[in-house]
C-alpha cells in the first residue's frame, strides 16, 4: 500500500517537471531563435516480490513477480528544427537557413552559439563599430574575431550577403565585400548543447566541438538572410495538447494517492 503512495508521488513530481517544460515553451513562443524542449521519463527500480520457483509437482515457473517503484525525469531534450522566418525592417536582423549557429563572445571570454540573429551595431571607444547582440556581446567572424569596422563606414549602408560576407557599396552603389565574414558553426550533436539562457548555447562533450562551416568541407553550408529573424519552433497547438495530457496524468497520480489513503483508512477501521 505504501508503494502506491510513493509511486504516485514520483508520478506527480515527474508531471510537474513536464508542465514546467511546456510552460517554458509557451512563454517563449515569441522569443527569437528559441528552440522548444520536451521532457522524457524512465521507470525507477523494480522490487521483486517473488523469484523464479517451481510448482508442487516440480514444474518450473519461469516468471517472477516484480512491481515498479515509480518514474523519474530522465532528460529534457531540445528540438532544433527550423523556425519560421519573420520579416524585419531592421538592417541588422539576420536569420539562418540551415543547421548553422552564430557565435558570440561572452563576458567571461568563452564562445557561445545562438540562432538569434537580432543584432545591432555598437559604437566603440575609438569611434569604430562592432556588431553585437542586444546584450552587447560581439558577434564573431569565421576566424573567431569580433566583427568590427572603422569609423569610415556608415552603419545603414552595410549589408550581408547570403554567404555571410559584410559588404559596402562602391562608387556605382554596388555592394562589395570588405573582407569580413560572419562565422557560422555546426555541431555533430546539437542536442548535446548546454543552454546558458537568452537563447545562447555552450558546447559540451556531448555536442562535440564546433564545426566551422568556412573550413569544414563535410558540412552543408547555411545561408544568412538579411531582413529576417528566425522565430521559435514552438507549436502552440501541440504544446496545449501536451499540457492537457500532462494535467490528466497528474490528476490520475493524485487519484492513486487518494485511493491508497482510502484503502489504508478502511484497513485501519477493520478492528472496530
Amino acid at each position: 500500500m505504501v508503494r502506491s503512495l510513493w509511486s504516485a508521488a514520483t508520478g506527480m513530481n515527474a508531471q510537474q517537471t513536464n508542465v514546467d517544460t511546456i510552460a517554458n515553451n509557451l512563454a517563449n513562443v515569441n522569443s527569437v531563435g528559441y528552440k522548444a524542449q520536451n521532457a522524457q521519463f524512465k521507470s525507477l527500480l523494480y522490487q521483486t516480490l517473488q523469484t523464479k520457483t517451481t510448482t508442487a509437482n516440480g514444474d518450473p515457473k519461469p516468471t517472477t513477480s516484480q512491481v515498479g517503484l515509480g518514474v523519474r525525469t530522465s532528460s529534457i531534450n531540445s528540438i532544433f528544427t527550423q523556425g519560421s522566418l519573420l520579416a524585419s525592417e531592421i538592417d541588422t536582423s539576420f536569420a539562418i537557413s540551415g543547421d548553422g549557429f552564430f557565435a558570440v563572445r561572452g563576458n567571461d571570454g568563452n564562445t557561445y552559439y545562438t540562432r538569434n540573429g537580432d543584432f545591432t551595431w555598437a559604437i566603440g571607444a575609438n569611434g569604430g563599430m562592432t556588431l553585437t547582440n542586444h546584450d552587447g556581446l560581439p558577434v564573431l567572424t569565421e576566424t573567431g574575431r569580433p566583427i568590427a569596422v572603422d569609423r569610415s563606414y556608415i552603419a545603414n549602408r552595410l549589408s550581408i550577403s547570403q554567404d555571410g560576407e559584410v559588404c559596402y557599396p562602391d562608387e556605382l552603389n554596388n555592394p562589395q565585400p570588405i573582407g569580413i565574414t560572419i562565422g557560422l558553426y555546426q555541431f555533430n550533436n546539437p542536442g548535446g548543447l548546454v543552454r546558458v539562457g537568452d537563447t545562447l548555447f555552450a558546447a559540451s562533450d556531448a555536442s562535440g566541438a564546433a564545426l566551422n562551416e568556412a573550413t569544414n568541407p563535410n558540412v552543408q553550408r547555411s545561408k544568412v538572410i538579411q531582413g529576417y529573424l528566425e522565430g521559435s519552433n514552438v507549436s502552440v497547438a501541440d504544446e496545449m495538447v501536451n499540457l492537457i495530457v500532462a494535467q490528466r496524468a497528474y490528476e490520475m497520480n493524485s487519484k492513486a494517492i487518494t485511493t491508497s489513503d482510502s484503502m489504508m483508512d478502511t484497513a485501519n477501521n477493520l478492528k472496530r
